[in-house]
Order: structure tokens, then sequence, then C-alpha cells
């Protein structure tokens, strides 16, 4: 009842994790945790791509863009979550709200929008090395970067506009721990079905374009690796495409649980569980999938930490 009288009738609840107050003191040390790590690991990563000359190169300049774009994401999510468990206080404003889940959204899609464009990257670089320099210049990667920016910000501008016109019932109490659309559609009043199908079409030219275009990146990827005579190269590919693979599998299998799948089926406590996964253990995650399996980031990283005498053969 406390938690309820916190709230305005322009404010949501964002209940969260209120419903297992004994945990409560565990679970803000372990997102905390999470949190500092992720802030810290994908700093590491931008910094050291940008001071290490070796690694100004079209792969690394797109995985600094994603590391950034991971910290933005870890930003806009879990500083309110540590909020609400330390102060107890749940309401987030109407506005907050729209602009949590717009940011949210223009992050989600510009992750998948940059796994499309490292795979490709990837595609370029192993089965057509002496057209890469050509293809992947500097003003296509920044081009590429640019336009990712720019439709994942368009898309969710146009649903957060949308979510803005509808009218909400009586009780404003999200039974989750951040502004999502699924939570978002079941509290609604007005009529969503034109919300969802404008969200299922949205999901299609920016879900399956991208996911296809990283299948058939690393489909024709494994076939050249396999055609390589010299078994010296295969295990630097490898090791460089296990890594990006690892984060789009992660990404996707997350994704596809709460979001392909009709609004009525939706399960509150499946979707908390799954969103923790995507929202603060993969951006966690990304850093060391990305550094631990390859020796070029591995060599910056401790020349950036001051081990000069730190070299990769």
């Amino acid at each position: 009842m406390a938690i309820r009288n916190q709230t305005s009738i322009s404010d949501f609840l964002l209940l969260g994790f209120s419903d297992h107050p004994d945990q409560q003191p565990l679970l803000f040390g372990l997102f905390l945790a999470m949190y500092l790590v992720t802030m810290l690991g994908n700093l590491l990563i931008i910094l050291a791509i940008v001071s290490d000359q070796h690694l100004h190169t079209p792969m690394y300049f797109f995985l600094a863009n994603l590391s950034f774009i991971d910290t933005c994401f870890s930003c806009t999510i879990v500083p309110k979550v540590l909020v609400s468990i330390k102060t107890q206080h749940h309401a987030i404003s109407h506005t907050g709200c729209l602009m949590q889940m717009y940011f949210f959204m223009a992050l989600t899609l510009l992750d998948d929008f940059l796994l499309a464009v490292m795979a490709y990257d990837r595609y370029v670089a192993i089965c057509l090395p002496l057209h890469y320099a050509t293809i992947m210049c500097p003003q296509r990667c920044l081009l590429l970067v640019a336009t990712s920016w720019l439709c994942a910000h368009l898309l969710a501008f146009s649903l957060t506009l949308l979510m803005a016109q509808f009218s909400f019932c009586a009780s404003h109490s999200i039974p989750h721990f951040f502004c999502d659309v699924p939570p978002l559609l079941k509290l609604a009043c007005s009529d969503t079905r034109i919300y969802q199908d404008r969200m299922l079409t949205e999901a299609v030219f920016t879900g399956m374009i991208p996911l296809t275009c990283v299948l058939v990146s690393y489909a024709h990827i494994m076939h050249t690796i396999l055609r390589i005579p010299s078994s010296g190269r295969k295990p630097k590919v490898f090791s460089t495409c296990g890594s990006h693979l690892s984060v789009v599998t992660l990404y996707y299998g997350t994704l596809f649980l709460v979001y392909f799948r009709p609004s009525s089926s939706y399960s509150a406590d499946t979707g908390m569980v799954v969103s923790v996964i995507y929202t603060m253990v993969t951006p966690m995650l990304n850093p060391f999938i990305y550094s631990l399996r390859n020796r070029d980031m591995k060599g910056a990283l401790w020349r950036l930490s001051g081990w000069r005498r730190y070299s990769t053969p």
C-alpha cells in the first residue's frame, strides 16, 4: 500500500523486485557490481581502441561504437533500478517513462543494426580480402554507423510518439523494473492493435533483416574458412568470429523470448528475468567476450594499463 501511495495520476510505479523485500540488499549489491563492471569494461575497450594506432581499423571502430552503445544502454536502465531498490521510491513520471522507453528502444535497435554491420565487415575481411580496403573505407564505415543511428532513433521515436497517445487504466503499476513495451501495452485502455501491428512490422525490418544479414555473412565466412589450405590462419579467424557469434546468440536469444510472441502470452516474471539478461548481463559480458579471445585487444589493454613490455607476435 505504501508503494502505491507514492504515485500521482500522471505517474507510473515500477514495481520491479518489490515483491521480494528480503532479497533487496542482495539484488542491490549484485546489480551495482554488474553496472560498475559494465561501465569499466566498456570504457576500457573504448580507451584502448582510441589510444592504440594498431586498432584504428573498421572492425575496432565498430566495436568501440558497440561498447559506447552498451554504456549508454546500462545508464538508461540500471541507475533507476538501483535508486528504486535503495530508496524504495518506485514512482516514475509519465514523461520519464516514455523517455526511458525511447532510449531503450533506440539503443536496442542500434545494437541490432551494429551487429549486422560487424558481421558484414567480417564477411568482407575474410571472403573478399583484396577488396577490403576499398569496400570498408573510412567514409563508408562512418556512413554505416550514421545510418544505423538515424534509423534506430527514427523508429524508436515513431513508436514512442504512438505510445504517448494512449490512455492508461486506473492501475499505473508496471510489474517490471523499467518502462518496457509489453507491460505498458498491458496497462493501456486504448486499442493497441495499431501499435502492435506497427511494432510487428518494424520487428521484421529491424530484427529479421539484420539477423538474416548476420546468418548469411557467417555462412559465407564458414564456407571460406573451411577452404583455407593453411591451418595457421584458422584459429585467429575462428577466435574473432566466435566472439561475435557469442554476442549475437546471447543478444538475439533473449530478445526473441520477450518480443517475438503475442502480448497476450506475456509473463511479467519471465519478462523480468530475461530482461535482466539483456539489459545487465549482456552489456557486462561483451567486453570480456571481445577482449579475452582477441590477442590484439588484450595487447592494447595491457599497454593502456602501462605494461609496455607486453607484445603480440
